[in-house]
């Protein structure tokens, strides 16, 4: 049997009520409601599950990217694909086997393909969109939803939705203001629309607006906190703002009661945080007690995996530097350069070209090789995004790269990187305490005094915001 959803132009095979549970899914879904992965297992329990039944699944056991969850996603597949379907839903198997079988770009554009031909398909728009987000493809990230926004009757109920989607497309595309805009707007709709809120979050830091973030975050026009499956990362970006506003100890508060502790899902997409945040004050040389200790034991199954997504294993391995554990991830890294022997696909191409070169970098600059650091990362500074991930996860990286040129004594290159940054977002505690570090090994006396006035005035201005 076909039924219409609620979608034009979509057709599910399947009776009423499979379709009527798949949109109350696909609702949870929108909003990182847990709900959503009980709810996609009562329709793969049926006695004749629909095949979109089979394509949840197998989606949101991808999309966790964790190996752990592969074998889930693989039965799913093989189920999907003695379930026959039409031909949209065929096109999602086509997706769902080309990222089993490591092809995530495959992935991406198959979905790219089915949008084009049913682009109000919100479940392919949101796997499609975090795909883009997982190979840093941040022109497609964006371009996913303003199309399907044009497709979609403005007054669907998914349609602000879409613009939160939208809202961060377009500021990993580098239209921040816009950004704002169309995030705003898909956040008024729909107060507990988190990957919205994320998106302006994202808007703000990239604007150095870290005021307008604290006050966005800590109002009552959003409802993130918790309650789902995208509360960790929300806090790790109020912990990044209180960092900017240097106040490392909201930041640590914030990593024991929200980020990683006894309780945490230990799931990698949760643990990465954890690691950047971690990473971060150690840096700044801001003591983290025994945290880095507790989150390379997380790690350490992860760690043990076949190299499915090298971005989880940069942060692994920052973990265990970032511990003492050296030995730990020197093991790792001397893995996935063994696995590259014979390894191929999406993930194979992104290990060789970013992944290594960065969790080498990692180690060095725990055992203070910082002219490796800088070997290792300056060449490939600018397609740091071919790791994956957002412009603020990957600044984890651009800092390491300044911080090993001040202690190295590179300050030309830290003088340089610096006006880089604030040529972006003139207005920062961060980078402005970085370059008046950078002017006074050059001897810049006054030019330095000037940048540690700036900063200071940033960080007064940060905290006036709570």
């Amino acid at each position: 049997m076909i039924t219409q959803e609620t979608l034009p132009g979509i057709e599910m095979t399947g009776d009423a009520d499979a379709s009527a549970l798949y949109e109350r899914a696909i609702a949870c879904l929108l909003r990182f409601d847990p709900q959503v992965l009980d709810l996609a297992t009562q329709l793969a329990s049926a006695d004749d599950p629909v095949p979109m039944a089979h394509v949840l699944m197998a989606y949101l056991h991808l999309m966790g990217t964790d190996p752990d969850d592969l074998a889930t996603a693989r039965t799913a597949y093989e189920s999907l694909r003695n379930a026959g379907g039409n031909e949209r839903e065929r096109a999602h198997a086509e997706a769902i086997g080309a990222w089993l079988d490591g092809d995530w770009i495959g992935a991406q554009r198959r979905l790219e393909d089915l949008l084009v031909r049913w682009p109000t398909d919100v479940l392919a728009l949101f796997i499609g969109h975090q795909l883009d987000f997982f190979v840093g493809d941040a022109h497609t990230l964006r371009d996913r939803p303003i199309r399907t926004l044009r497709a979609l009757d403005p007054e669907h109920p998914y349609a602000p939705f879409v613009k939160g989607m939208a809202s961060f497309g377009l500021e990993e595309a580098g239209h921040y203001e816009q950004a704002i805009d169309v995030g705003l707007a898909a956040v008024a709709a729909n107060p507990d629309d988190v990957w919205g809120v994320h998106a302006v979050v994202h808007a703000y830091e990239m604007l150095g607006r870290v005021d307008d973030g604290i006050r966005f975050m800590r109002s009552d026009e959003t409802r993130w906190e918790s309650g789902n499956l995208f509360t960790v990362h929300n806090w790790w970006h109020l912990a990044l703002y209180e960092l900017e506003a240097e106040r490392p100890e909201r930041s640590l508060a914030i990593y024991d009661a929200e980020v990683h502790h006894a309780g945490s899902a230990c799931v990698p997409i949760e643990m990465l945080d954890a690691s950047a945040l971690l990473w971060r004050l150690r840096l700044s040389d801001i003591d983290t007690g025994d945290r880095f200790g507790v989150l390379a034991d997380a790690w350490v199954p992860k760690a043990a995996n076949e190299p499915w997504y090298v971005f989880n294993d940069l942060h692994a391995v920052m973990a265990f530097a970032g511990a003492g554990r050296r030995a730990e991830a020197h093991e790792l890294i001397g893995r996935l350069d063994r696995w590259l022997d014979t390894a191929g696909g999406t993930n194979a191409r992104m290990t060789a070209e970013i992944g290594l070169p960065t969790c080498r970098a990692a180690v060095a600059f725990i055992e203070e090789r910082y002219a490796d650091v800088i070997a290792e990362l300056l060449p490939i500074r600018r397609i740091f995004n071919h790791i994956g991930g957002s412009h603020a996860q990957r600044d984890a990286l651009q800092r390491t790269l300044l911080e090993a040129a001040l202690r190295s004594g590179r300050y030309e290159l830290a003088a340089a990187l610096t006006a880089e940054r604030l040529g972006i977002r003139e207005v920062g505690t961060y980078s402005w305490a970085q370059r008046a570090r950078a002017l006074r090994g050059l001897g810049d006396t006054t030019g330095a005094v000037d940048a540690e006035a700036r900063a200071a005035a940033a960080r007064d201005r940060f905290r006036q915001a709570g």
